[in-house]
């Protein structure tokens, strides 16, 4: 029995995994879990890479405890894994589910050629996708009762992953596997120094989230100068922290009614709504996928003066005129995050600085691809479409260039919290980095002389 793991990264807490346990110890078969590395994903850089590996390699160590075998395959699932599962006489293919596009492709081309079945479990969600909605929700208000009435029958305790029996047969393979470390993928790049990558940090990272900083969630969440918010998207995206157990820890935990209301809107009702658009909108990262209301409007303003123009080169550099913006993108590149609230700043200021609302996309979408730890996501793609498109928004007074997506600017941001004092912690931060690599530098010439 095999699991081609992909996006959910852990073995605790993990639905697809105890699916393909019970699979194996019914059949009395060893259990295989595969991973297949794609040195060139869309989007992804070193520093990606690197956090993703250093989470595999200890996920290695932790399934070979249970005697269960790991293997990573440095190619494509739909061109690899047909011949290793026919080499090694798999009986059955168990998947984790991701909405978007590039893993439905790679799942569909895969199934054209498997000769076994397919068993695809949504270990992300709360409530699998296709259960909660069949259809695109136009927002969180129509999906949110949808998921209050069958949560309680899915927010419960996750079973533990027993020791597996049963050995695999490794018999010798054609197919080479790769470890985390010689991925030509995973370069010795760090990722970055606020977070430590593996589900084991994932799970401590959660547990201080909960029991130290949760309970001011809904005085400061929306303040960037604050640490408000969880920092766990990371290992949400990455699949090394199931949802469902953080959840289950907050709505176990002795904090106000309110706070986990606040908090599960976030985690459970925004996050799965994201899957959906992505699961039911195959054009969720292009104009074709905004509203027909938001792409009326836009094409009504699409030829409206821009004050500013600038290149995807000027606006990765963060060289426009607007301090706080140019802040926002260093912070982005330096720390590989940026604050839910100034992201969506972020975004519409790429939209009122470019020729028109597809170059826009084009932008956002590159930017945080390429800088945000947790990009590359249905979260990124969705609150992109939001902030240029009105995708999951209503209509506001209209405006130039925006029509009637909603809009905001840095005096906005300045009625919310401390501009000045954010801008101040980038540059400051900025100037260490700064003087660190300076310092590595000279380092290294000192040895080298």
């Amino acid at each position: 029995m095999v699991y081609w793991m992909s996006r959910d990264q852990r073995v605790a807490d993990n639905w697809a995994l105890l699916w393909a346990q019970q699979e194996a110890l019914i059949h009395q078969k060893g259990l295989l879990v595969v991973f297949c590395m794609i040195p060139d994903y869309p989007g992804a850089t070193s520093r990606h890479y690197s956090f993703m590996c250093k989470g595999l390699e200890e996920l290695r160590g932790k399934l070979n405890q249970y005697n269960i075998d790991f293997r990573i395959l440095e190619q494509s699932p739909e061109a690899i894994l047909p011949q290793f599962l026919a080499t090694i006489d798999a009986h059955l293919l168990v998947s984790d589910f991701d909405p978007l596009r590039i893993k439905q492709q790679w799942k569909k081309k895969l199934i054209a050629c498997l000769k076994i079945p397919l068993h695809e479990v949504d270990t992300h969600n709360i409530v699998p996708a296709w259960i909660i909605s069949d259809k695109k929700e136009y927002a969180a208000y129509t999906l949110r009762p949808k998921i209050k009435r069958v949560l309680d029958d899915y927010l419960t305790d996750i079973p533990a992953v027993q020791p597996h029996p049963f050995n695999w047969n490794k018999a010798p393979l054609e197919v080479p596997q790769t470890f985390p470390g010689e991925s030509v993928a995973c370069q010795k790049t760090e990722a970055y120094p606020w977070i430590q990558a593996g589900e084991a940090a994932a799970h401590l990272a959660a547990l201080n989230f909960v029991q130290q900083r949760l309970g001011n969630y809904t005085k400061i969440r929306n303040n960037p100068c604050l640490d408000g918010q969880s920092g766990l998207s990371p290992y949400l995206h990455f699949g090394q922290l199931s949802p469902q157990r953080l959840a289950w820890m907050v709505s176990g935990s002795a904090l106000p009614a309110d706070t986990k209301e606040a908090f599960f809107e976030e985690l459970v009702v925004r996050r799965e709504l994201a899957d959906n658009f992505c699961y039911y909108e195959p054009a969720y990262d292009r104009v074709a996928g905004f509203p027909d209301w938001a792409r009326k409007t836009l094409d009504q303003h699409r030829n409206d003066k821009r004050d500013y123009v600038y290149s995807l080169t000027e606006l990765e550099k963060g060289t426009t005129h607007e301090m706080l913006w140019n802040a926002c993108q260093q912070d982005l590149v330096q720390s590989g995050k940026l604050h839910g609230f100034l992201r969506m700043y972020w975004a519409k200021k790429i939209l009122e600085w470019t020729p028109d609302p597809e170059m826009a996309l084009e932008y956002a979408i590159t930017l945080n691809d390429r800088y945000s730890l947790d990009g590359r996501d249905p979260n990124g793609y969705t609150g992109i479409a939001w902030s240029l498109g009105g995708v999951h928004d209503r209509a506001w007074p209209e405006r130039s260039v925006f029509g009637k997506i909603r809009y905001m600017n840095e005096a906005g941001c300045r009625r919310k919290f401390d501009v000045d004092g954010y801008i101040d912690t980038v540059l400051t931060r900025a100037d260490v980095c700064f003087c660190s690599n300076a310092l590595r530098g000279n380092e290294r010439n000192k040895d080298e002389r």
